[in-house]
């Protein structure tokens, strides 16, 4: 019994660290923008694809710290997607109503998916994580995987680091009176504009990380993308717009609700996390961290 909840728990941390690490940078680029980006799953995909080329072109198995620059190479060229994403689209949509920038991110979702099948194709493709990471651990009375562990850690570490860049760094301060009151930025002398791409461009060089140090035990597809999204919206929708202290939060419930949801009822996996949604937001619509929308 003692075995099953630990493993249980395991799991559902797993699943949440795994999909804070691609909410992340979608909660952030809404707190700031205000923009629903489905684009998000697309470039996180991409960032898959680019490290699955990168290993494979090494020969595969790589040591760790070659996995590791892969996955910030990856960023790097997500990044610059997102710079160019920046200048073509999002300009042109930070004054527009909110439906015409779901039609313009989801657009981007499809040319993403056409991208990756011209390139790759449509064969689902795959590696093994790094010789480090590919192992089995006994931890307590629960054997975990090494790689699984590893990806909890990142999520952690992600969550810490983005905190500690927003409430301590200049830039993240910046980026918190922009995205609280533009216009009044603009009027102490900031340059928003520039901001606003900073923003864009980690990001989406967070998607791309994302994608590439989940790479590894992941069957590659071009529907890859539309996957995590859902999971990123629902962890970012119920943690609260724009939050990310709000996303780690809403994906550790989310995680754990889905991990034991499916060990007592393992015919229906992934109804608790949609029903779990559902729920949170009929009881707390504007999310854990949200604040309250007032007429």
């Amino acid at each position: 019994m003692l075995y099953d909840i630990g493993l249980t728990v395991f799991n559902g941390l797993a699943w949440a660290m795994a999909t804070f690490l691609v909410a992340a940078g979608l909660t952030l680029i809404f707190g700031i923008l205000h923009i629903l980006n489905f684009a998000h799953g697309g470039f996180f995909m991409i960032g898959a694809y680019v490290s699955y080329s990168l290993m494979t072109g090494m020969g595969g198995s790589l040591p760790l710290w070659l996995y590791l620059v892969g996955a910030m190479l990856a960023g790097l060229v997500v990044g610059l997607l997102g710079w160019a994403v920046d200048a073509l689209v999002f300009r042109r949509l930070r004054d527009v109503e909110d439906a015409y920038s779901l039609i313009a991110t989801y657009a981007l979702l499809l040319v993403c998916g056409g991208a990756v099948q011209l390139i790759w194709g449509l064969n689902y493709l795959g590696v093994t994580p790094p010789p480090a990471l590919n192992s089995v651990v006994f931890v307590g009375n629960v054997f975990m995987p090494t790689f699984t562990i590893f990806i909890i850690l990142c999520g952690v570490l992600a969550y810490i680091g983005l905190e500690l860049f927003i409430s301590r760094t200049q830039l993240g301060q910046l980026i918190r009176v922009v995205a609280a009151d533009p216009w009044m930025a603009q009027l102490l002398g900031l340059n928003v504009k520039r901001i606003y791409l900073i923003t864009v461009i980690f990001s989406f060089a967070m998607a791309g990380v994302a994608g590439a140090l989940l790479m590894p035990n992941q069957s590659l597809s071009p529907e890859l993308g539309g996957i995590f999204l859902l999971q990123a919206f629902g962890v970012v929708i119920v943690g609260g717009m724009g939050s990310i202290r709000g996303a780690f939060l809403g994906a550790l419930l989310l995680g754990l609700i889905e991990s034991f949801g499916t060990y007592f009822f393992p015919q229906y996996p992934g109804i608790f996390f949609l029903l779990a949604l559902a729920i949170i937001l009929l009881v707390k619509p504007e999310g854990i961290m949200g604040k309250e929308q007032t007429a």
